[in-house]
């Protein structure tokens, strides 16, 4: 097993604070996360705590489905620059006969449809570590707790460790301590200000918001209009926002969306139900509530990998007197396209996004 452990998360989940870190574990060698490949992601404050998956099928098509593994098999010719010459990818299924998934792996129970701890039953596996995240088998997460504490006070910053773990059936396990780093946090802090949350000037903001940093290259928003917002209509407002979204993918035109609900909900009473191909394009994200519309909001659990993946903000606005978007300023603006419920505008300047990854604060300031 390997595995990568930092002490900053701009894209916390669950009840995790960005300051909570995140660990990143794979079977195999590290060439997995490295590579940017599938792994198990949780909080070390919340280790019990699944990413927020959409459902069982979701979970299981994002799992790591092989490992890369030293090749054992034949002597290869030294390749100077082949770095893999002497690794192999395997299927994950070829563990089975080394009994070390056990470890690591669950398994889905087709009589109930649920995920059951283990691999003693037939089924996909799940990768999701849970004898040692969840009965603490091999106490990890307090090791990395503790390894990321002191290497954070010697480096005097947030750290990035990378790690790696052996596991046997007879003997002690065996865990090793790859590497630390400082984390290039400084380079990415963003200040928002109490004036940034609260004005004339600004489009939407608030408190619970997903990533860091700031853009101001968006000059296109698609919103849910308020006035108009029906949710017996939900498939309406995704059929329209498919249509927009293509076209301004096409036109390589990144955008902020705006709409009320959960996002990705499979209730429709609960949200807009899209898929994320129908709106890959947007590059902020709101959900929003109304005033005769208590919705609970979904803090982007629904597109958790998409929105991570791609660097997406997103913002999650309750209904405040104090703290809410400006309709009447979005109604002003010359529309590019409008139907019965969605609006697109065209904007002449680029609207300011900020984000303290830090504080889970941001704001979205008018041209």
């Amino acid at each position: 097993m390997s595995g990568v452990a930092r002490l900053h998360n701009y894209y916390a989940f669950v009840h995790a604070d960005p300051k909570d870190g995140i660990v990143n574990l794979a079977f195999g060698l590290g060439k997995t996360i490295v590579d940017g490949g599938v792994s198990w992601s949780y909080s070390p404050a919340y280790p019990k705590a699944d990413p927020p998956f959409n459902s069982v099928n979701d979970m299981l098509n994002n799992t790591q489905r092989t490992f890369w593994s030293v090749r054992m098999d034949k002597l290869v010719a030294y390749d100077p620059v082949k770095e893999t010459e002497y690794l192999t990818e395997e299927n994950i299924h070829t563990a089975e006969e080394d009994k070390t998934l056990r470890f690591v792996a669950s398994t889905l129970d087709s009589q109930s449809g649920r995920i059951v701890m283990g691999v003693s039953k037939q089924g996909p596996r799940l990768l999701n570590f849970s004898p040692i995240l969840r009965l603490n088998e091999i106490n990890l997460n307090d090791l990395l707790i503790e390894l990321m504490d002191v290497c954070e006070k010697n480096e005097g910053a947030p750290v990035e460790i990378e790690f790696a773990m052996t596991f046997s059936e007879t003997g002690p396990h065996k865990f090793g301590f790859l590497q630390v780093r400082p984390m290039a946090v400084s380079n990415d802090i963003v200040e928002v200000s109490d004036e940034e949350m609260v004005g004339a000037q600004v489009l939407a903001s608030s408190d619970k918001v997903l990533g860091n940093g700031t853009n101001n290259l968006v000059r296109d928003i698609v919103y849910v209009k308020a006035e108009a917002f029906d949710i017996l209509k939900t498939q309406q407002v995704v059929n329209d926002l498919e249509k927009i979204n293509k076209k301004l993918v096409t036109e390589n035109r990144a955008y902020l969306l705006i709409g009320f609900g959960r996002w990705g909900t499979s209730d429709v009473s609960a949200g807009v139900p899209v898929n994320w191909g129908q709106i890959s394009g947007a590059k902020g994200i709101i959900e929003a509530a109304l005033s005769n519309v208590n919705f609970e909001l979904s803090q982007g659990s629904h597109f958790f990998h998409n929105i991570t993946g791609f660097g997406v903000y997103y913002f999650s606005v309750p209904f405040e007197k104090t703290k809410t978007i400006d309709w009447k300023w979005l109604g002003q603006m010359p529309h590019q396209t409008e139907t019965e419920m969605v609006r697109h505008v065209q904007l002449e300047e680029p609207v300011l996004i900020k984000v303290d990854g830090r504080t889970g604060r941001g704001t979205i300031i008018k041209p």
